[in-house]
């Protein structure tokens, strides 16, 4: 049978794609050689938050935030855990997945998908369980394979063998230390996670500051956090090898200062990145491009070096979120489909690391800003002044805007603070609007929200808020 799409990858991105191309009337055929749903619900986005907010819980219980409450530390049952984490997956699988292609009526073929050519162009050969290799024709062909973890060519480390966010997150007893390779989004996460659960975590980071892409504000925020949790930070670190004994990892370094280190645990968890699964798909046969770091290489419509194939999620190298890869998804089949002809705009696109506290950003850091041009203006309002965090009993943490100097108008926004993520959707319609921080610092917002901090943050510029009652904002 020839199809309208066919889809490989069953993630965010394909699923996207898959409806928009059902809501229209096309026939769809989906290639998924692994789990159906992809990286978010399997083994991202669904696992790690639903762990985290256990380990949130018991954090909560050791440290005695609010007076007259005494409660005794909760103890970690990981086998339990972890099978209450699978229990959620796997409804949510079947719920948001493959019970939507059902319902939405296209098939699902399981098996591994390679390009090869015809008279009539591509073709892609799905080869089964098995061992049988039905060729599936389309007009348009979507590849939606997403990421996978990477690791960094360090001497010793693929004989040694490691965890990622992937195996960590199966594991079925606790380990007594771990040491992280990463202090980006995965690692941090990953290390106040195992932490909280009564590991001890050491966390190596290659570059000067944790959560590097972020302000320098907001590193010094997380990295206060995880000396209070007692998580060992080193940054500025270069990884010289990794050995392994029988029952400990071993990994030599050196400091940002150029004094030698070695550290020692009994589990090693490498979250250095991510790249574009392309492997075994023989895309140089169908003539598309694969970029310097492995990614389909895609003109902004999502249309790859063959008029007839489209890519689209992490596959592409834009950003790993899975709220690009489902725009994405949609847009490819817009395009393809109903030639569409529609771009993405990126300009306001936020991000958050589910840490605590959480982090979030979106529009221009300061320097981007001066790059682009700006002569900027920036204001940093600490969460003493908040009165959400007042209550909450937990100031630790900003938030930061960045307003061009001349006009107002208000260029990034960036956040460390317990909900940081529903804080920075509010500044994202701020951004996407041109708002000025004047316009923001006038607007209503109900008290005792997190979100309120945004509004102080704007009159900020304005007014000193240290000097303002708590509700007369």
């Amino acid at each position: 049978m020839r199809y309208d799409l066919a889809v490989i990858g069953s993630g965010g991105a394909g699923f996207a794609a898959a409806i928009a191309a059902r809501t229209k009337g096309a026939t769809v055929v989906m290639i998924e050689r692994g789990t159906v749903g992809g990286t978010c619900v399997n083994t991202g986005c669904v696992p790690s938050k639903a762990l985290l907010a256990a380990a949130e819980a018991r954090q909560v219980s050791l440290e005695g935030r609010f007076p007259g409450l005494a409660v005794a530390p909760f103890g970690v049952d990981l086998p339990g855990l972890i099978g209450g984490k699978r229990d959620l997956v796997e409804g949510m699988r079947a719920e948001k997945y493959v019970d939507l292609a059902a319902e939405y009526g296209w098939d699902i073929l399981p098996g591994l998908a390679r390009f090869t050519t015809a008279d009539s162009g591509p073709v892609l050969r799905v080869e089964l369980a098995d061992g049988s290799q039905p060729a599936v024709t389309a007009e348009h062909y979507l590849i939606a394979t997403g990421s996978s973890p990477w690791a960094p060519p360090v001497d010793g480390l693929a004989d040694a063998g490691y965890l990622t966010s992937t195996t960590a997150m199966e594991l079925d007893s606790l380990p007594e230390s771990l040491i992280v390779l990463g202090g980006n989004a995965v690692g941090l996460e990953q290390a106040q996670l195992w932490s909280r659960l009564g590991v001890r975590v050491a966390l190596v980071e290659a570059l000067p500051r944790l959560a590097p892409v972020e302000e320098p504000e907001i590193s010094t925020v997380i990295q206060e956090a995880f000396a209070r949790e007692g998580i060992e930070a080193i940054t500025g670190a270069t990884v010289s090898q990794v050995r392994r004994d029988t029952d400990r990892y071993h990994v030599p370094l050196t400091d940002a200062e150029g004094r030698p280190a070695t550290l020692s645990a009994q589990h090693l968890l490498v979250a250095t990145g991510r790249r574009p699964v392309t492997d075994r798909l023989n895309l140089q046969a169908v003539g598309v491009t694969i970029g310097a770091r492995g990614e389909v290489v895609v003109d902004e419509h999502l249309r790859t070096t063959n008029p007839r194939i489209w890519a689209a999620g992490d596959v592409t190298g834009h950003p790993q979120f899975v709220y690009v890869a489902g725009a994405h998804g949609t847009l490819a089949a817009d395009n393809a489909l109903a030639g569409a002809n529609r771009a993405l705009d990126y300009r306001h696109l936020p991000r958050v690391i589910f840490t605590s506290p959480a982090i979030a950003a979106a529009g221009l850091t300061d320097a981007q800003a001066v790059a682009a041009g700006h002569t900027c203006e920036c204001r940093v309002l600490p969460l003493e002044y908040v009165p959400r965090a007042l209550v909450n009993r937990d100031t630790h943490g900003l938030i930061k805007l960045v307003a061009d100097r001349e006009d107002g108008r208000l260029l990034g926004a960036h956040v460390a603070a317990e909900g940081a993520g529903e804080v920075i959707a509010t500044a994202v319609y701020a951004l996407a609007n041109g708002m000025t921080v004047r316009q923001m610092a006038d607007l209503w917002c109900p008290y005792l929200t997190m979100a309120e901090g945004l509004k102080l943050a704007a009159q900020t510029f304005t007014r000193d808020v240290s000097k303002l009652s708590c509700c007369a904002s």
